[in-house]
């Protein structure tokens, strides 16, 4: 068996240099030996017994970058090439690869995988060995496996250079390209860490990666939440309290009423990385964004991979997930709406609830509550829905939405997703009463214990208020730019501005932390409706809710007045100031308004402008755009249309956020449109719609939810917290017992 150890131990390290010149300095200036030792050690036990192996495909660049962090890491190097297969072999692999042949050269590559063995090293890989699922098997048995990902034009430049026209596994009529692609399916299924690559990066830089990257894996208590609403000084009192991504999925809404934020922010991306996703699916960009931002002691990245291709694989009717498609002049559309539900939510609610499920404790049943100004109820209920039967058995959803504050077919919708585990409860009130009424349930200690002994039942947000929520929200705006960039609309670097309907603030902040991780977003444009308290706070700074009632208008999924990741989006402004924070939302919930100090308000103005759209305005942007360019726009759109027009300075491009399809909104629709007879039934108004030929089609998923019988079944309850509670009880009950 071929085996390697360690060969330099911290002992031998003792008997030389600690035995002269260190007990020296340890002796006379301790606090200097100290700090040396602590930086040898960190260094040195950042491998340890485990093996860093080195993964990626021909041209990667792992015999070089493997050198180096054995280098700096002081410990061996192996290189499975020269070190194991040529000296197994007793030739040289291309020897073999032409003695053998493809298929036999992979089998016989594994075997001397099998038989090798080595601890406390850096061992780089050849580009075939992950296609042996049992030789990779047992690499990982001791080893941290580091996936170096470089785009696929960037190998084939690399192999160009090297005079490389042919690598194993590759067969007559199968170009080398091909074959690079085939090849990532394996590279994905075993690594644990994955280093982007892009082209002109030196292997130095590449080894620091390396080496962040893995101490990033083995360190995952530096990934913490914290409460909007907490004090430093608290913070500094509770370090054996920490809250990690698991828990902050599982709680929802923190215990002092804050929003769970990252203690340390978000991963930056370096204009490199970025890059190197130009040429990637929607899917991939998804993995990698969300892979920096979720540690693999939450979720590792198999598992991850799986739920990001369930959420997306089969789910949207687009293959490009979410396409950016051009307006008019300078004014582009992300379309948001291929999802199931036909929303944006739905980029969030279909991986939601299989993280969910992953991070939950097996011991106990969660019921999730959400609150619905319109599109995140259906998005919710469809979501929850899809988890596999076992995981249904052990979570179940309520959907809480304004009987009389939805459009017609957004409540059809709610209705006709209910299932098994998803219900949908009418109450007459508004969104905010709802919301509110969940916040309070959360923070009701003496309630949240009764369900958790009496029925072993603990409670969940799926709202934007829980963290998970807002990252494939991210995804998305950085999508959108790379997008542009890939179609030759900008080169990278280039700015661009982002329009977005907004109410809850949750759509938006995840642009502005786009635009924190590195995407060159200039201004982040904030469109309200006729409930247009967002657009006041933003010119003035002054939040007030004072004599303020709420507006029905056409575009219901922003008719909010208090917008909850606005709280999210002040604590990252007021630099983490959690008792400030805390103190302008005392006096929001007790005298209806506040005030920001004038420092903040300029920092705010530097991300934000704002600006509101009127009723007649919005319909009236429905008519023209389709009449100028047969492209439909749902309300939401059209109220950020409107917006977009009078702040745009038209000196970069500008992505406005479609966030719903226009089929949702059926009737506002036809009245834009001007068609005189507007048929009472939702299913009848699909139908209508869809005999103009609009672009896009009438979604096919709305007319799939709208057949379904018993459309018309649903709870009803009071604006009455005594009888939420009650009705969440029963729903217990009659779910779990």
């Amino acid at each position: 068996m071929f085996h390697i150890v360690q060969y330099r131990p911290l002992r031998q390290i003792a008997q030389n240099s600690l035995s002269s010149m260190c007990l020296k300095l340890m002796l006379s200036r301790p606090a200097a030996f100290a700090q040396i030792w602590k930086s040898w050690f960190s260094s040195h036990s950042l491998v340890g017994n485990k093996n860093i192996i080195l993964m990626g495909p021909p041209g990667a660049g792992k015999t070089t970058i493997g050198r180096i962090v054995g280098q700096k890491l002081d410990c061996p190097v192996i290189d499975i090439d020269d070190d194991v297969l040529e000296t197994t072999w007793n030739m040289s692999v291309s020897e073999k690869l032409q003695d053998v042949g493809n298929e036999q050269f992979l089998e016989e590559e594994g075997k001397a995988l099998l038989k090798f063995s080595a601890s406390g090293s850096v061992i780089s890989l050849t580009g075939s060995n992950p296609m042996h699922a049992a030789g990779m098997q047992h690499m990982k048995k001791n080893g941290i496996v580091v996936y170096l990902d470089v785009p696929t034009a960037v190998i084939m430049s690399r192999l160009k250079s090297m005079k490389v026209d042919r690598i194993v596994g590759q067969s007559p009529g199968i170009s080398l390209k091909d074959i690079l692609q085939f090849r990532k399916q394996f590279y994905k299924r075993w690594y644990d860490i994955r280093v982007l690559c892009g082209g002109d990066i030196a292997p130095e830089v590449v080894a620091e990666r390396v080496l962040d990257a893995v101490k990033r894996y083995q360190n995952s208590e530096l990934e913490t939440f914290i409460s909007t609403r907490s004090s430093r000084s608290g913070r500094s009192m509770e370090k054996d309290s920490h809250k990690y991504f698991s828990d902050v999925v599982t709680e929802g809404l923190a215990p002092d009423g804050g929003l769970f934020v990252p203690e340390r922010g978000l991963p930056e991306f370096t204009a490199g990385e970025w890059q190197s996703l130009i040429e990637a699916t929607y899917i991939e960009r998804a993995q990698v964004i969300l892979e920096r931002c979720i540690h693999p002691a939450d979720i590792p990245a198999s598992k991850l991979a799986e739920i990001i291709g369930t959420a997306y694989g089969e789910n949207f009717t687009c293959s490009k997930i979410a396409p950016v498609r051009h307006l008019v002049g300078n004014q582009f559309l992300l379309e948001l709406f291929h999802g199931p539900t036909a929303s944006f939510k739905d980029f969030a609610l279909q991986m939601v609830p299989h993280i969910f499920a992953y991070c939950i404790p097996r011991s106990c049943n969660y019921l999730v509550l959400v609150a619905t100004s319109g599109d995140t109820g259906s998005a919710v209920l469809d979501g929850f829905s899809r988890l596999h039967d076992t995981d249904k058995q052990r979570i179940a959803v309520m959907n809480f939405f304004p009987e009389d504050g939805v459009s017609p077919i957004q409540k059809s919708q709610m209705i006709g997703c209910q299932k098994e585990n998803a219900w949908s409860v009418g109450v007459k009130s508004d969104f905010d009463f709802c919301q509110t009424a969940i916040k309070q349930i959360f923070t009701n200690s003496d309630y949240t214990g009764f369900l958790t002994v009496e029925y072993g039942t603990a409670l969940a947000a799926a709202n934007s208020i829980n963290w998970a929520r807002l990252l494939p929200q991210i995804v998305y705006h950085a999508s959108a730019y790379l997008d542009l960039v890939h179609q030759d609309i900008i080169p990278f670097g280039s700015p661009v501005d982002v329009c977005i309907p907004t109410g809850n603030f949750g759509n938006i902040l995840a642009a502005l932390y786009a635009k924190m991780m590195g995407i060159p977003i200039r201004k982040c444009i904030c469109a309200s409706n006729e409930n247009n308290v967002l657009t006041d706070f933003i010119r003035t700074g002054v939040y007030d809710l004072r004599g303020r009632k709420l507006i029905p208008t056409f575009s219901p999924a922003v008719d909010i007045l208090k917008s909850s990741n606005l709280e999210r989006y002040l604590h990252l402004i007021a630099n983490e100031d959690g008792q400030l924070v805390t103190q302008l939302y005392n006096q929001l919930e007790n005298q209806g308004h506040f005030q920001l100090r004038k420092d903040l308000l300029e920092k705010l103005q530097q991300d934000l402008v704002a600006g509101w759209c009127s009723e007649e305005d919005c319909l009236a942007a429905i008519h023209s755009v389709y009449s100028t360019t047969g492209y439909i726009l749902d309300t939401h759109t059209a109220v950020a249309k409107v917006v977009a027009d009078r702040l745009q300075d038209r000196t970069c491009p500008i992505i406005i956020s479609s966030t719903a399809h226009y089929s949702k909104f059926a009737p506002a629709i036809l009245r834009a449109l001007r068609i005189a007879e507007i048929k009472q039934n939702p299913l009848s108004q699909l139908h209508l719609l869809s005999s103009y030929s609009p672009l896009p089609p009438v979604h096919w998923g709305l007319l799939e939810t709208l057949k379904r019988k018993g459309n018309d079944d649903h709870q009803v309850c009071a604006a009455d917290m005594s009888m939420l509670m009650s009705r969440i009880e029963t729903l217990i009950q009659n779910h779990f017992m």
